[in-house]
């Protein structure tokens, strides 16, 4: 079997109170087995979000909180990393990013400036510097501290890889953001905006595997708003919206992560505050969602869960406490169980696995 590697972002700076050391690059034998470090990183400032080129050959991360995005070359073998070189956003605290469909532009969300930068991707990985910067449009919310300004937050390509998806927590809207290949130029057509309930701050989605389906996790309210995607107008239209926190919790809370099984019979939802994971059953027939269970996080302030490819185990990234915590996922029921495996590891942010050649 060929190993698996893990890429751990973090928060570094004394800013966010925050006690990561770098980078780091972890093997792992079996998704639900032991890590071991092979490498970290030091000397970054908040590499937090991460995300591959398409022949995941190279790692790319932004640097919270300031205004660049770093290149790394991955070792095919060991899954350890070469620095290749870095560029700025043209914006303030890049977050989530991904490379477009011809490989040859990466794109950034440039959360604190309301932005989202094409980079351009050399033949060996690289970056030169940006070549589109995109403002984004719209109303500002009524949340007066989180809807101050636009407030991008992920890059999610369509599944026709025709565009990304791209929540925006400060407009209440989720945008359709289209790139020319050929130039690196962004497009966005705002008649496809779909726009959320005031207040509801939308972050990260994903879509159904099978479906034409999108489900967009709201920050600010602790929801979940299932939306129909069309893929020949690509307009999306919500159809449903669920709340990620129990009936009998009157804390404070943000939603911060969401993924779905391979399957598509399952969603699960990260809960700041409440520190757990959301748990729901997709309607097989008009894929709704029904809350069907809740974990808790064994940890504080789970920013970031991920799931292994196969949708075997899922990893939780406790921000507050320093930990990932592995979870059996049962496929019939969706129920989390915690396998025992818990790695510490300071102010975790995001995971990103890659199975490579041994």
């Amino acid at each position: 079997m060929n190993p698996t590697f893990a890429y751990i972002g973090c928060r570094t700076t004394k800013a966010r109170n925050a006690r990561g050391k770098g980078l780091s690059v972890y093997r792992l034998n079996q998704p639900g087995g032991a890590w071991t470090l092979v490498q970290c990183v030091e000397g970054l400032v908040n590499p937090s979000y991460l995300a591959f080129d398409r022949d995941r050959r190279v790692l790319y991360v932004v640097h919270g909180d300031h205004a660049e995005v770093s290149a790394f070359r991955i070792d095919a073998h060991d899954g350890t990393l070469a620095f290749i070189n870095q560029q700025s956003t043209y914006g303030l605290n890049p977050v989530h990013l991904a490379v477009d469909p011809s490989n040859r532009f990466l794109v950034v969300a440039n959360y604190a400036t309301g932005s989202i930068a094409a980079l351009p991707v050399r033949q060996d990985g690289g970056l030169d510097p940006v070549c589109d910067l995109l403002l984004l449009p719209g109303k500002t919310g009524p949340h007066c501290e989180g809807q101050s300004f636009s407030h991008p937050h992920q890059i999610l390509l369509t599944p026709d890889e025709s565009g990304f998806i791209v929540p925006d927590k400060g407009l209440d809207a989720t945008f359709v953001v289209e790139i020319d290949s050929d130039r690196g130029k962004l497009r966005l057509n705002e008649a496809k905006t779909s726009v959320a309930r005031p207040g509801a701050g939308p972050r990260h989605a994903v879509f159904h595997p099978a479906a034409p389906i999108l489900y967009v996790l709201n920050e600010l309210d602790s929801t979940v708003t299932t939306c129909r995607y069309e893929t020949v107008t690509q307009t999306i239209a919500a159809i449903e919206v669920v709340t990620t926190q129990p009936a009998d919790f009157f804390g404070s809370n943000t939603g911060a992560a969401i993924e779905i099984l391979p399957s598509g019979r399952f969603v699960y939802v990260s809960n700041r505050g409440h520190d757990s994971v959301a748990i729901f059953a997709v309607d097989p027939v008009n894929y709704l969602l029904k809350e069907v269970g809740r974990a808790l996080s064994a940890g504080k302030v789970p920013r970031c869960i991920a799931l292994d490819p196969s949708g075997q185990t899922l990893f939780v990234a406790n921000e507050g406490s320093d930990t990932i915590v592995l979870f059996e996922v049962d496929q019939e029921s969706g129920a989390l169980t915690q396998t025992g495996q818990v790695l510490e590891t300071g102010s975790p942010v995001c995971i990103l696995l890659n199975a490579t050649a041994d």
